[in-house]
């Protein structure tokens, strides 16, 4: 029974593809309610194959943790899927529903064909849940969903285990350039912000058992929660799958008014510019370079967007590529991304190259990021840019997944509920003056941390 529900998924998701591909520049309704325990929904429905996926998002990132517990909320998101706990009767005689291990819990997921996980972001805690929709299988899903979200045992030896493997890992990922480079990169682009906060072998020795709980009864509530769901449900189905995935949030459920949270500083701009470097043999130079960027609600995101994509975002076809490996070989890739969340995430142009050239290309990189802020793209950079992302919208959107990613955008950031139906609109819409306008207020290429591991120190 479990190997034919999987094959099923496979060529569900197949076939979702296709679906999704021929039908992207259709309209996408989103509909949109708030439960009486205040949780928000926005769904999807798509009613070709038998499949729902679901994102339930928490104002219980990373930005949450305090400094001396860097990592707390991703280690919380882990360890719910080590076990749930027991559920008593009521007289205190038996238990209605018993215990279940990592690998109880583990096997009672395979055994349904269906996968539930929790990740920590930034800026979100976030559970997702798959699973075919026939009813008495979904039901038992959003049973198990249910107990993992709201029960979670949080085992001490389980924690054990865990931190020494995190701690394994961070050593070895701390023998890695590009590791040293991302942290110091961090660092100096978000100076106390909580992005810049850092998960190590101390913090991770100062989280136990007691604090996980504690994130999680005072964050994972109702009235916290954005709920996305795309798939085979209509509205009445999506809210009682909701309502039954809230079920064992006890008192919780029961509408009342979250407490406020503490409002988290913005990330202050940079006043001049940093330049890092640090020794470390090796062949290669990992160089980054950028500043704080913006935030994802800012206006200015459609012309960053298509700005980036001609400067560093698009691949073969920047404006980067170009200057820095096609005309002088410096390197094999380079790169230019903004990261904008509920706070400003950095701007970043990244490269590897060999030592010897490091200089070389830290140099090319920098006279091109600010020919590009002082001029603007070009009207055929601009065109060719807008071409490839309005054609390649569809890939955006071609999968259960990734149209729950997009979903789950628009509920967590406050998007317009148009806004997929708009996009290629609005990117048509960006102008050279747009672009030019909206680098000139977000960068200052003289004012942006720079940070090289290796080369020629």
């Amino acid at each position: 029974m479990f190997v034919t529900q999987k094959i099923t998924v496979r060529v569900a998701v197949g076939i979702a593809a296709l679906l999704y591909a021929a039908s992207a520049f259709c309209a996408i309704p989103i509909q949109h309610w708030t439960q009486a325990s205040g949780v928000a929904v926005y769904l999807v429905e798509s009613q070709a194959i038998p499949m729902v996926d679901v994102q339930i998002d928490f104002d219980a990132g990373s930005r949450r943790d305090p400094p001396e517990q860097a990592g707390l909320a991703a280690v919380m998101a882990g360890m719910t899927a080590k076990g749930v706990r027991a559920i008593p009767a009521a007289e205190g005689s038996g238990v209605i529903e018993p215990a279940l291990d990592e690998n109880a819990l583990s096997e009672a997921w395979a055994d349904l064909g269906a996968g539930f996980g929790a990740s920590a972001g930034n800026d979100r805690l976030s559970f997702s849940l798959r699973s075919l929709t026939y009813s008495e299988l979904l039901a038992k899903a959003a049973h198990l969903a249910a107990r993992q979200m709201g029960e979670p045992s949080f085992p001490p030896d389980g924690w054990t285990r865990g931190r020494e493997r995190l701690k394994a890992a961070l050593r070895e990922a701390n023998t890695r350039p590009a590791t040293l480079a991302a942290r110091a990169f961090a660092q100096a682009v978000y100076g106390s912000h909580p992005y810049g906060y850092e998960m190590t072998e101390a913090t991770l020795m100062r989280i136990d058992v007691a604090d996980m709980k504690a994130l999680h009864e005072r964050m994972v509530l109702p009235c916290r929660a954005k709920v996305s769901i795309v798939g085979a449900v209509n509205r009445a189905q999506a809210d009682a799958l909701v309502s039954q995935l809230f079920s064992r949030l006890g008192a919780a459920a029961s509408g009342a008014a979250c407490p406020a949270l503490p409002v988290v500083p913005e990330i202050a701009p940079l006043s001049a510019a940093v330049d890092i470097r640090i020794p470390f043999k090796s062949a290669q130079a990992h160089v980054l370079i950028g500043q704080p960027g913006y935030k994802r609600n800012d206006s200015d995101f459609f012309a960053l967007t298509v700005g980036n994509y001609i400067l560093g975002g698009g691949g073969f076809v920047s404006r980067l590529t170009a200057e820095v490996r096609e005309k002088r070989g410096l390197t094999y890739s380079v790169y230019s991304y903004f990261a904008p969340g509920l706070h400003a995430g950095a701007f970043t142009l990244g490269l590897q190259t060999r030592a010897d050239q490091a200089e070389q290309a830290i140099q090319v990189s920098r006279e091109v990021l600010d020919r590009f802020v002082k001029d603007g793209p070009t009207a055929a950079e601009l065109k060719a840019a807008k071409d490839n992302l309005v054609g390649g919208f569809a890939l955006r959107i071609d999968s259960n997944r990734k149209l729950l990613d997009n979903v789950a955008n628009i509920a967590w950031n406050g998007l317009p509920l148009d806004y997929l139906d708009t996009w290629t609109q609005q990117v048509a819409r960006v102008t050279q003056a747009d672009i030019k306008a909206a680098f000139a207020r977000k960068l200052q290429p003289d004012r942006m941390v720079t940070v090289v591991v290796g080369g020629n120190q």
